[in-house]
């Protein structure tokens, strides 16, 4: 009952934000209506994610799913592109910043043995 009442409060937010763009309005019972429809085919996707044998549900699952409208499967794999190089460029962040941080710490190093060195003499 919570996770139903999850997706239907989240079925809500998004109703609204699209209501507010597109200058239109959602009634309550076609936000419930989306909102069951929505939990029911959650329901397929972990029916068809047991069969496979599988405990995570994928971007390839949910394509195969929405393959039968093109229009859906479309939005899909662009917003999976867009997820996967922002994703990447995350990645890449934070690898120049781990980078950036051991050629300080390098430098600090450096730093404190010239100085030791020049306390020596």
């Amino acid at each position: 009952q919570r996770l139903k009442a999850a997706v239907h409060y989240t079925v809500g937010c998004l109703c609204q934000e699209v209501a507010e763009d597109k200058d239109m309005e959602f009634s309550k019972q076609t936000i419930a209506a989306i909102a069951e429809i929505t939990f029911r085919q959650c329901g397929v996707f972990l029916i068809l994610c047991r069969h496979a044998k599988r405990s995570t549900v994928t971007t390839e699952d949910v394509k195969l799913l929405a393959r039968r409208s093109s229009s859906l499967l479309k939005y899909i794999t662009q917003k999976s592109e867009e997820l996967t190089s922002s994703h990447m460029e995350q990645k890449k962040k934070k690898k120049s910043s781990a980078v950036k941080g051991r050629r300080t710490s390098e430098e600090h190093d450096a730093a404190v043995t010239e100085s030791e060195d020049s306390n020596m003499a």
